[in-house]
């Protein structure tokens, strides 16, 4: 893989190399690799498909969790936040110790590894909010809950320049990951000023199927705003918006 210099960038196929925009730029590589047939069929290419079968899994199954939580996922991600998903959940593939090589799941795996995981790099919830909160699931009810004892915006929220108010988001879903499908539900403060002044308590609950028999995760973000002329715009499109896993529940 090389990077295009120059005033004109290629894209498609010249010969035998390829040229394309990526987030990393416009970059050019050759073509090859061993043909498809072979790696399908051959023997001494088992492993390749125990991997690629794996791998795949992950995939779909990040794509489950992020469909799952679009309504907030869309206000504070990264560029990488795909990938690096797919990483983490492949990890979590390889941690199944019921079945065998190349059927290993997501769901059968460690899925708490995940817990702590920042979907937006450029603003992480672990250096954005310093307040202390609590929370919880409780399977029986099926409410995800969180509360924060009131606190100093200024002193506890690390807000990029410009903003002049917040707001704190919490969402839960039951993830499906044999059936590909989920169940989302949220809860969120008003738009808050970012003030010294202390917020008032904060209890948060969202509830879900009552003794579900699915993973459950529950997130929790801050964004922020910024007040012109009496209107509120998202801060920088969300930049630096954080939102992370702040629990893992399995039944």
């Amino acid at each position: 893989m090389a990077k295009q210099t120059g005033i004109i960038k290629l894209k498609g196929t010249i010969g035998d190399i390829s040229f394309y925009k990526s987030t990393d730029g416009h970059l050019a590589r050759s073509k090859g690799g061993v043909d498809g047939k072979r790696i399908a069929n051959d023997p001494a290419f088992q492993r390749t498909r125990e991997n690629g079968s794996e791998f795949g899994r992950a995939g779909k199954g990040g794509k489950v969790l992020r469909n799952a939580i679009r309504i907030l996922l869309q206000n504070a991600k990264d560029k990488r936040v795909v990938s690096r998903l797919t990483k983490d959940l492949l990890a979590i593939v390889k941690t199944d110790a019921t079945n065998t090589r190349g059927l290993r799941t997501v769901q059968d795996g460690t899925l708490s590894l995940l817990e702590n995981f920042e979907f937006n790099l450029n603003g992480k919830l672990g250096s954005t909010l310093y307040a202390a909160f609590t929370k919880a699931f409780d399977r029986a009810s099926g409410d995800a809950t969180l509360g924060l004892a009131a606190f100093s915006p200024t002193v506890r929220i690390a807000a990029p320049i410009g903003t002049t108010h917040f707001k704190i988001v919490m969402g839960a879903s039951e993830l499906d990951f044999v059936n590909e499908t989920s169940t989302f539900e949220n809860d969120e403060t008003a738009i808050l000023p970012y003030t010294a002044a202390n917020t008032a308590a904060i209890a948060l609950t969202a509830s879900l199927t009552a003794n579900s028999t699915l993973p459950v995760i529950q997130v929790l973000g801050i964004e922020f705003y910024q007040e012109v002329n009496g209107q509120m715009y998202t801060l920088k499109n969300g930049t630096y918006n954080a939102l992370a896993i702040v629990t893992i529940d399995t039944p």
